[in-house]
């Protein structure tokens, strides 16, 4: 799957406002295990949630059988802050009616128990019931006793994140990029566009996945949110995410919108442009946050070819190139009511897609 599981993690505070002579006020420790408890501890207890929310039909893994998809846990492919991922294979005999396959198995980190359990319960409930074409598909997932494993379709070129920034592999071409561009923004225009709205809550190169054709698709769905419905402008949450991606109002407020996702998006698109990562502490100052250093181009016709990917030397469309620009500036307008949805950065990325 990637390196696609890096997070910044909030830290829960006691309320300060918590009178002395409430009774029985529980340590920190203690509501945690209060709360773990709450969630589901067997696949019985799972799928008794998942009808709740209808959706696909998710294979149970024992984890017996997951050691013999992975061979023993031998070949890992990534890791991040939910653990590690490795790649396996489904073979004919292994369950009735499952076709054989390559697929990655990404295994929760037991040490970091109840922020692992809650984002692995969240990918099995959003992609248990979404399908899309630029969604990966989850085919299962396996609960039991302390282990916490999810299933996907095993995506051959790993992540974006790998691949553009790669001293190794070269550069990254220009249509291709956009075509990865365009894929997510789909994914995304999707997930706004539920019936229940979904915010994916963090978009980035690394949880962008991309299989033998350029083909992408979002992945890591620990940190999506139902959003907001009806009259209601935002829903208010803990603060988490990654750093160099999330919008300025979401990590002032904790108010989460769909406009966070299209802020982010923005931040990519900027990386897709430049071809420098959105934080990096080893630029020289002034350079290190990349919306910061990229922003006063952006609007400057002339000016955007200054900050285009030196590694892509003239091989790409300089329209293109300004147009993705300007595109890049409104997704990251800090007035967020000034942003585009994503279903329109959609019809803006169709008009730049190249053969490829």
């Amino acid at each position: 799957m990637g390196n696609c599981w890096f997070k910044n993690l909030s830290i829960r505070r006691v309320s300060s406002s918590l009178k002395i002579e409430s009774p029985q006020v529980q340590s920190p420790r203690e509501e945690k295990e209060k709360e773990i408890s709450k969630l589901p501890s067997n696949a019985k207890e799972v799928e008794d949630l998942r009808k709740e929310a209808a959706g696909n039909p998710l294979e149970t893994f024992t984890f017996s059988e997951l050691k013999l998809i992975t061979a023993d846990f031998k070949n890992s492919v990534g890791i991040g802050g939910f653990g590690r991922v490795y790649a396996g294979f489904i073979t004919e005999n292994l369950k009735k009616g499952l076709q054989p396959q390559r697929v990655a198995v990404k295994v929760h980190d037991a040490e970091n128990s109840f922020q692992g359990h809650r984002e692995w319960l969240a990918e099995v409930i959003f992609l248990g019931q979404l399908s899309h074409p630029n969604l990966v598909k989850l085919i299962g997932y396996c609960c039991e006793d302390e282990h916490r494993v999810l299933v996907y379709e095993f995506m051959d070129k790993g992540n974006v994140e790998s691949l553009l920034f790669s001293r190794a592999l070269g550069c990254l071409p220009w249509g291709i990029r956009m075509k990865i561009a365009f894929d997510a923004a789909k994914g995304l225009a999707f997930l706004h566009d539920a019936e229940k709205p979904i915010i994916y809550r963090d978009f980035k190169t690394s949880n962008i996945l991309l299989d033998n054709d350029y083909n992408a698709k979002l992945s890591d769905f620990g940190l999506a949110k139902n959003g907001p419905v009806g009259d209601i402008s935002h829903v208010s949450t803990r603060i988490m995410g990654t750093c160099g991606y999330a919008a300025p109002e979401y990590l002032k407020t904790g108010h989460l919108t769909a406009m966070s996702d299209v802020y982010s998006f923005g931040v990519v698109l900027l990386e897709f442009l430049t071809g420098k990562r959105s934080l990096d502490k080893c630029r020289p100052a002034g350079e290190q946050t990349l919306v910061d250093w990229a922003g006063p181009y952006l609007t400057k016709r002339q000016r955007v070819f200054a900050i285009v990917d030196p590694k892509l030397g003239k091989n790409y469309p300089e329209k293109a190139a300004q147009r993705v620009a300007w595109l890049a500036s409104h997704c990251l307008n800090h007035n967020l009511k000034a942003r585009p949805l994503m279903r329109d950065v959609v019809v803006s990325l169709e008009s730049l897609q190249v053969a490829v």
